[in-house]
């Protein structure tokens, strides 16, 4: 009996371990990134992978905006994440004023609030951005924002 004890005791310590699996490190310099689209944003804005499908339906992406630069108008379907980490730069919903977003900073974007989010006119900013999929897409695109909208 007390070997049966000490054989299930051995093994339940040990079973964790086993299940255990390893830490997945991607450095910077590995990840791939690309410049955003003119369809979808204005000036120049580079965009990198945070991490992959593993996430399920949820993706990030490290989003740099140099100064002007700003996405088009959009919604989704789930909400979004805005995790500023450098710099200054604006967000703004359809129809209501634009706030200063900076560095530290964290932005909820509600499912289906139309926004746009960008550098100012004379800073860059980076941010985290992070939605999930409904049906297979987090982002509805809409009109490019104007330089009068962006101006105001």
């Amino acid at each position: 009996m007390t070997r049966l004890i000490a054989t299930t005791l051995a093994l339940s310590l040990t079973a964790p371990a086993a299940l255990a699996q390893s830490l997945d490190v991607t450095r910077a310099e590995d990840r791939a990134g690309q410049l955003g689209s003119a369809e979808t944003f204005t000036g120049t804005v580079y965009v990198a992978p945070v991490f992959g499908p593993e996430m399920n339906d949820v993706n990030a992406g490290e989003v740099i905006f140099m100064p002007g630069a700003r996405s088009a108008w959009h919604t989704h379907p789930i909400g979004q994440w805005l995790v500023v980490t450098a710099g200054t730069g604006w967000v703004q919903e359809r129809g209501g004023e634009k706030i200063t977003m900076q560095a530290g900073d964290v932005i909820w974007a509600p499912a289906g609030v139309e926004h746009w989010h960008g550098a100012t006119d004379t800073t860059s900013v980076t941010h985290l951005a992070v939605q999930a999929a409904e049906d297979g897409s987090a982002v509805e695109w809409g009109d490019q924002v104007t330089d009068a909208e962006y101006a105001q």
